[in-house]
């Protein structure tokens, strides 16, 4: 029962996305709403992921330099242990996990406000498509996640840089140089596919759940944490599928 039920959401979120590509609303209205969520999904993340990247970045490269016991072993290291971390799971994954939290509950709440409210009703009413007017834009807003990334990834590597010099663990020209080494470009292209993968899943599972909700005020906020939980599990599952085809 449980199973079938699964495979009915799973079904009913792929057809959310037929619809939501059906009937196109007016790009003079369409043109306001983009701006409004990118405002609201990634001008407004930037201070939180800027916070956490600079400093996740500097414990990273601590822990590595306080586990450096072996003299044999060079301080450029700390360097490249740093901007492994940072580019290859921190920057696209983790980022990624705290975005299910702040931009997936506001996403669902949002919509899920507007479907008790009976707002989503009164635009079907008026002949609006409302899954194009509510979802859209909010793909097309989250295009612009990977570089909210590209910050993330660079602060990261400045924390892991001002911790390692300034805390006396390393010298700046062996982080610079640990950073440099063996750099393959390669991981740059595959952080930014796992990335733009994330940004529609950030956008479409919290809509989703939002959008098809039951009940009142209570059920709203029940809403978020599923579409949280959902969100987090995806990006976990597709995160290991595409390091799996991509990396190996």
């Amino acid at each position: 029962m449980m199973l079938i039920r699964y495979l009915s959401q799973i079904g009913r979120y792929f057809l959310m996305w037929r619809e939501i590509f059906s009937k196109q609303t007016k790009w003079s209205v369409m043109k306001g709403l983009i701006l409004k969520e990118i405002d609201d999904l990634i001008i407004d993340s930037l201070g939180i992921v800027a916070f956490i990247s600079f400093f996740v970045g500097g414990v990273v490269s601590i822990q590595t330099a306080l586990n450096l016991t072996n003299p044999l072993i060079p301080k450029t290291l700390i360097g490249f242990a740093t901007r492994e971390s940072v580019i290859l799971e921190f920057a696209p994954t983790f980022i990624s996990v705290i975005m299910a939290g702040k931009m997936g509950s506001f996403i669902t709440s949002s919509i899920g406000s507007m479907r008790v409210t009976e707002q989503i009703d009164a635009l079907e009413v008026m002949g609006v498509n409302s899954l194009n007017y509510l979802v859209f834009p909010k793909l097309i807003a989250v295009l612009l996640y990977p570089f909210l990334i590209g910050i993330s990834m660079f602060l990261g590597i400045i924390g892991g840089y001002i911790a390692t010099v300034y805390g006396g663990f390393g010298t700046s020209p062996d982080f610079i140089e640990g950073v440099q080494i063996n750099f393959i470009p390669f991981h740059i292209a595959y952080a930014f596919i796992k990335t733009f993968l994330f940004g529609i899943l950030l956008a479409s599972i919290p809509a989703f759940h939002g959008y098809y909700m039951k009940g009142g005020a209570l059920e709203v906020g029940k809403a978020s944490t599923v579409a949280f939980v959902w969100t987090s599990v995806t990006i976990i599952m597709i995160n290991y599928i595409l390091t799996q085809l991509l990396l190996t």
